[in-house]
């Protein structure tokens, strides 16, 4: 399971080096209570800047939309600290869910997530892509699929795509995470109904009048 040891990583920037020391969430008994707990501000703004270095210049939706997201604005894609801490412990649910195997738990988890923070009607389509990139880059942080690499001087964000750290879950802690992410997607918006099928016709179905069924008619009398 993922260690209860704090997740230590250090980021060469201009200024000097940063240090994030996060506590990872942990399970057993301990998993809602671990939850519960505030990151503290340097935590999250240091999980806030992996994000915004993994963030695409452009983000192409489901429906084809695409997003551009012009990296010399970066103030105004960043979201509130507090909103952050929020998505980063959505995130590390979603870790769990990962590496408990519960692979339709961790997408429900994150599409409660969206839902969640779209309902506001407060982020723009940029700020949207980069609290999704916030969540996945928490998990990936969690699970070890980040690496930082140095590049002209200074160590940049990646995504190693070598094997993660074998991480093992009890099937008390996996019965645990799933009984949380029901709890936090019960507590979401409900998605929303589907747009009724057309049938392609333009002519207006005509309704039958209440009632039973006319019976059919008898046939003709035979000669």
């Amino acid at each position: 399971m993922l260690e209860e040891a704090q997740v230590e990583m250090r980021m060469n920037t201009r200024a000097g080096v940063v240090l994030a020391g996060v506590s990872a969430l942990a399970l057993v008994g301990s998993v809602a209570a671990a939850s519960a707990q505030d990151l503290s501000e340097k935590a999250v703004r240091s999980f806030m800047e992996y994000a915004w270095s993994l963030t695409p210049a452009q983000f192409s939706k489901p429906d084809g939309t695409v997003v551009t997201i012009d990296k010399t604005k970066k103030n105004e894609v960043l979201i509130p600290v507090d909103i952050a801490r929020d998505v980063i412990k959505a995130g590390r649910l979603s870790a769990h869910a990962q590496v408990c195997d519960l692979p339709d738990d961790q997408i429900a988890n994150h599409r409660a997530l969206m839902r969640r923070e779209i309902s506001r009607g407060k982020w723009t389509p940029q700020q949207e892509v980069y609290i999704s990139q916030l969540h996945m880059t928490t998990v990936m942080l969690l699970t070890g699929r980040i690496k930082l690499v140095e590049k002209e001087g200074d160590k940049e964000v990646v995504v190693d795509e070598s094997k993660a750290p074998a991480q093992t879950c009890t099937d008390e802690q996996r019965k645990k995470v799933k009984e949380l992410i029901v709890a936090y997607v019960a507590a979401s918006p409900a998605p929303r109904a589907a747009a009724p099928t057309s049938t392609g016709s333009t002519t207006p179905v005509a309704k039958r009048p209440p009632g039973p069924m006319p019976a059919a008619p008898a046939p003709p009398p035979k000669n």
